[in-house]
C-alpha cells in the first residue's frame, strides 16, 4: 500500500470468520495511552513523543505509536493522592464508573512514567518530581513493568500526587471485534514537565522520537512511517494546535464517542471501515485466491 497504515495478513480470514458466526469476539481490556507533547524549535508547533515497536512484537511490530498500556485493576479502589479535576469529573468524561476513572487515569500516568521515563506526578497538588533518575527510582519503575508493584503503592511509598490536571481526554477507541487481543483505549494529550526529559524506557520499542504530527503524518502518507489506525487520526488531530496549551485547551470539547471498526458485505466484497475515519476503508475479496 501507499501509505503506512499497519493492516496484518491475517485480517481478511478473520473478518470472513467473524461475518460467518465461526469468530465469537473477545471481550476489550482498558487501556490507556498517552501523547506526550513539547513545544517545537523556534516555535515551529509542537512536537509529540512517539516510539517504535520493535519489529519482533507479534502486535503491529515496527508501528509508531504512543506510550500506552493496559489499565491495573489493582488502581481502581485504593485512594490515592489526587490533584486536578475530581474522580465523578473524570468518569462523566471518560463515560465510565469513578473508580473505573481513576485507574484509567492512574495507566495513563503510570505508562507514561514506564515508558517514556516522564512522571505526571509530585510532592503537593502544585508540583511536579523534577528528577527521576537515580537506582531507586529505577528499581521502583521496573517494579511497575513487571507488576510486582501497583501505581498506587508506588505513589503512596514516594508520597506523591497525581497530577490529573496535567492530563486531558481526546479520543477513545476500541479494538477491532476480529482482533484476538482486543482494547478499549483511552487516548489522552499531556504536556511535558518542565525539567523533565523523555527516554527509551520501553523494552517493547527499538527506538523514539519527538516530531511534529504534521510531518509524522506526512511521513505516514509517504508510506515512511508505520502506524495504526488510531494512531494517525490523532496525529492528524493534533495538528491544527499550535502549542501544547492549545492542545490541552481544545480537550474538553472533543467527542469520547468510541470509535470501533465495522465489518460489512457489499456485493461480493468485505468492507472494512473506521466511522468518522473514511481514509482508513478496505475493500476486501470474500473469496481466498486459489
Amino acid at each position: 500500500m501507499a501509505n503506512g497504515q499497519w493492516y496484518p495478513p491475517e485480517w481478511p480470514d478473520r473478518i470472513r470468520a467473524l461475518a460467518s458466526g465461526e469468530l465469537t469476539p473477545a471481550t476489550p481490556r482498558r487501556a490507556a495511552t498517552v501523547m506526550l507533547l513539547r513545544g517545537g524549535p523556534d516555535n515551529g508547533g509542537p512536537q509529540v513523543h512517539m516510539l517504535r515497536r520493535r519489529a519482533s512484537m507479534a502486535f503491529a511490530g515496527g508501528a509508531y505509536a504512543y506510550p500506552g498500556g493496559g489499565v491495573d485493576p489493582r488502581d481502581d479502589d485504593h485512594l490515592v493522592r489526587w490533584a486536578g479535576p475530581g474522580r465523578e469529573s473524570w468518569a462523566a468524561r471518560l463515560g465510565v464508573s469513578r473508580t473505573a476513572a481513576q485507574a484509567i487515569v492512574c495507566a495513563a500516568v503510570r505508562e507514561t512514567y514506564e515508558e517514556a521515563g516522564v512522571l505526571l506526578a509530585g510532592p503537593t497538588p502544585e508540583t511536579v518530581v523534577g528528577d527521576t533518575t537515580g537506582d531507586d527510582w529505577e528499581a521502583e519503575r521496573e517494579a511497575l513493568v513487571v507488576r510486582d508493584l501497583s501505581f498506587a503503592e508506588f505513589l503512596d511509598r514516594r508520597g506523591l500526587y497525581l497530577r490529573s490536571d496535567l492530563l486531558a481526554a481526546w479520543a477513545r477507541w476500541i479494538t477491532p471485534e476480529f482482533e484476538p487481543k482486543r482494547y478499549d483505549t483511552f487516548f489522552f494529550v499531556a504536556a511535558l514537565p518542565e525539567g523533565q526529559r523523555t527516554r527509551n524506557a520501553s523494552t517493547e520499542a527499538d527506538r523514539t522520537v519527538w516530531i511534529t504530527p504534521s510531518e509524522a503524518a506526512v511521513r505516514y502518507d509517504a508510506g515512511e512511517l508505520l502506524m495504526m489506525p488510531p494512531t494517525i487520526a490523532t496525529l492528524r488531530s493534533l495538528t491544527a494546535h499550535p502549542s501544547p496549551l492549545a492542545a490541552l485547551a481544545a480537550a474538553p470539547s472533543r467527542d469520547m464517542t468510541p470509535v470501533l471498526a465495522q465489518a460489512r458485505l457489499e456485493g461480493d466484497a468485505l468492507i472494512l471501515s473506521w466511522p468518522g475515519h473514511d481514509e482508513f476503508t478496505k475493500r476486501i475479496a470474500t473469496s481466498t485466491p486459489q
